[in-house]
């Protein structure tokens, strides 16, 4: 084993001293002035008011609640709900898109609002009162569970939501029927009172409904992204005398190619031989598009209805020698009830509890605000 051996080193501390307190003095300025500017964004750019934040409108994903918007869908978070039975909201806090405000309602006017916004008065009255129930458990569980994302308050008045319109707007938009109707409104609504739908002792989440089903609704998560017990696939028959119960888009080929390369790049589709460059893979136990392959793409059906603002992500494709034609079935998403499918069961006598026993499995009906 070998050692080193020890060097001695000779320090003059006067010129360490004459050469290091500029360089301190420099270190420490430029802190001091580092923490003034970062005090003063803080100060001035800082977010301090949570309330006034609370009141701006955010940007965010409209979401397809109702079946009447043709855009996106929502995102389920949560499988089970964890909302008590016996909570007590008697108010609910809305905002309004095309005046710019929230108001704050009472919860059975609000509710009123719903109903006569969401599904046609000229419906049977127990698809009314189902509608009214999910309308209330739609309102109650979006409260309590953070509200409105995209505008603050518990619930907005628009698609992203529920539609609301209040009962003046509501009956000078009917005319002379306006009177009538609302009185049918009113009825419905007092009539299923605190009423809403519950899962294994728990107000359910999940209240979701749409427009028309094609024959059968749709598992949830094969439209958005959790497992819930309740909303599973039924049948829904009888719908085909809905106004949308089919629907056609039809697209010049070019035009079509040019919506899907632009959408997602690694399509890289031509016009030439398109039907050979397209297959869909998978359907859902709905009978809805599932996963779609457009050249070197492979996407949802539920992606592929929002590219082209379908009525429903159950569709089929036609290759003309010219032209692509998109036929769909259904309007909506298809998860719930289908409120088409609801008026055809009340016109067969179903009471408004057998509606929704059957669009949501295993649920029960309570009441709140007892």
């Amino acid at each position: 084993m070998s050692y080193y051996k020890r060097g001695r080193v000779s320090i003059n501390f006067e010129s360490v001293i004459k050469i290091g307190k500029p360089i301190i003095s420099i270190i420490l300025y430029s802190s001091i002035f580092l923490g003034f500017l970062i005090f003063s964004y803080e100060f001035i750019l800082g977010d301090h008011d949570e309330q006034a934040k609370s009141n701006i409108p955010e940007q965010a994903e409209t979401v397809a609640v109702s079946g009447e918007s043709k855009v996106q869908t929502p995102v389920v978070e949560n499988a089970e709900s964890n909302i008590p039975l016996d909570v007590s909201i008697k108010t609910i806090k809305v905002y309004l898109n095309d005046e710019g405000r929230f108001v704050e309602l009472n919860l059975e006017e609000y509710v009123k609002g719903v109903v006569c916004s969401e599904m046609p008065l000229n419906f049977n009255k127990e698809a009314l009162k189902a509608q009214a129930i999910v309308a209330r458990t739609y309102a109650i569980s979006h409260a309590m569970e953070g509200g409105c994302s995209k505008y603050g308050g518990d619930v907005c008045d628009t698609v992203h939501c529920q539609v609301y319109t209040s009962k003046d707007t509501k009956i000078a938009q009917l005319g002379a029927l306006g009177e009538s109707r609302w009185d049918l409104v009113e009825a419905v609504v007092n009539e299923t009172e605190g009423m809403v739908l519950s899962y294994e002792g728990a107000i359910a989440t999940g209240a979701f409904y749409f427009s028309t089903s094609s024959g059968r609704t749709e598992n949830v998560e094969e439209v958005f992204s959790t497992a819930i017990p309740y909303l599973r696939s039924v049948e829904s028959l009888g719908e085909e005398v809905a106004p949308r119960y089919t629907s056609t888009e039809t697209y010049d080929l070019n035009r079509f190619v040019q919506i899907v390369n632009s959408s997602f790049s690694k399509a890289n589709l031509a016009a030439a031989n398109l039907s050979s460059q397209i297959s869909i893979n998978s359907y859902t136990g709905g009978g809805a598009v599932k996963e779609i392959t457009l050249g070197g793409a492979t996407i949802s059906g539920v992606e592929f209805r929002k590219i082209f603002g379908l009525n429903s992500a159950n569709f089929s494709l036609e290759f003309l020698s010219n032209q692509v034609n998109i036929n769909c079935k259904g309007f909506g998403h298809g998860v719930g009830m289908s409120q088409w499918g609801a008026n055809v069961m009340a016109g067969e006598g179903k009471s408004c509890e057998e509606i929704l026993k059957h669009y949501y499995t295993g649920i029960n009906i309570d009441k709140i605000n007892n």
